[in-house]
């Protein structure tokens, strides 16, 4: 088992990673009041120590599937933020050139397979995945990310059970938030932690804290290391707390005030500033150069998407089928006169 030592350069690079991904759900907020995107916005500021100190571990052949709250899965895993401006705001640039929206962005080119607006939707696209990799003798794996209350969907043990008696390389991370929506994980479940449902299907299951981005680095990688010698497929909660609503405009009447608050206290990003503080001696000049320069990029990638043009309606019948599934359904159309 390799021993994951995290260097000061890493850990500042995580640092600008998180940075990136707080500014561009800053900005995706801004966007929202100012009616310029044209769907729900879920942000997932809170939670970017999850997707960074995963995807650290993975390369543009390891697949990832998403959930509706996908910018930092997508940005972590090296997605082009302005294609993703230009998709939240519905132009023609955007990864699905504006018709999928915040909650449908996808990249194959680096291994990101969609987010997905149905809950626990993207679990069972994982598995089918993880098939594909065993299939083909892959030494790459799957990582399923999905939240708390997707845990409770019939998708979820489906899934589990198949990827555990074919034994898949998908490490299944529920990035357990505390809400679905509004619902209290405390009162839609009877155990404490959701890893524990593991046995269940005869997996290993690891519980870690999502907001310390040192364990869900090391944690991961010693999940993914398994998974990639063919020790089957692992169920990971990562514990953490949205710090927004579920969606901008949400009234958050469901949580108090001083709950909010102790998360904040918890905030990943300022956990990992006072490690590089405290233990790297990185000054505090240069994590204030980290944000500016993050800010600025994060600025320039929302103002070029703010310039690219809508969809034309000619366009509308276009990219609903794989062009060779299309080719086939057309002659079978002239076949019968159609």
């Amino acid at each position: 088992m390799k021993n994951h030592v995290i260097t000061r350069e890493q850990l500042l690079d995580f640092y600008r990673k998180m940075i990136r991904i707080r500014t561009f759900e800053n900005e995706a907020i801004e966007l929202a009041k100012m009616n310029l995107t044209r769907a729900a916005v879920h942000t997932y500021n809170g939670e970017e120590a999850i997707a960074v100190g995963i995807c650290a571990h993975l390369s543009d052949q390891d697949y990832i599937t998403s959930t509706h709250r996908g910018h930092g899965h997508c940005i972590a895993k090296g997605a082009d933020m302005e294609k993703m401006f230009a998709e939240l705001m519905a132009r023609e640039a955007g990864y699905c050139k504006g018709k999928g929206g915040s909650m449908h962005i996808a990249d194959m080119a680096i291994g990101m397979l969609g987010a997905n607006g149905i809950v626990g939707g993207g679990i069972p696209i994982a598995v089918g995945a993880g098939f594909a990799l065993k299939y083909t003798h892959s030494k790459n794996i799957v990582v399923c990310f999905f939240g708390d209350g997707a845990s409770n969907e019939g998708t979820f043990h489906e899934s589990l059970n198949m990827a555990a008696v074919m034994n898949l390389p998908v490490i299944f991370v529920c990035e357990n938030n505390q809400y679905a929506i509004s619902t209290s994980q405390k009162k839609s479940c009877r155990i404490e932690n959701l890893s524990d449902r593991a046995v269940g299907y005869g997996i290993e299951g690891m519980c870690v804290d999502g907001n310390d981005i040192e364990e869900v680095y090391r944690k991961f990688g010693e999940a993914a290391q398994k998974v990639r010698d063919g020790n089957g497929p692992i169920l990971m909660e990562m514990k953490t707390y949205r710090l927004a609503g579920h969606y901008y405009g949400d009234n958050e009447n469901y949580r108090t005030r001083e709950e909010v608050a102790q998360w904040k206290n918890r905030c990943p990003i300022k956990h990992l500033e006072k490690i590089l503080r405290e233990t790297c001696g990185v000054p505090e000049e240069e994590l204030t150069r980290i944000q500016k320069e993050e800010e600025k990029k994060v600025l320039a990638a929302s103002e070029n998407a703010k310039k690219e043009k809508e969809p034309s309606p000619e366009d509308l019948r276009n990219d609903l089928y794989d062009e060779t599934y299309a080719d086939i359904q057309w002659k079978v159309f002239e076949r019968q006169g159609r």
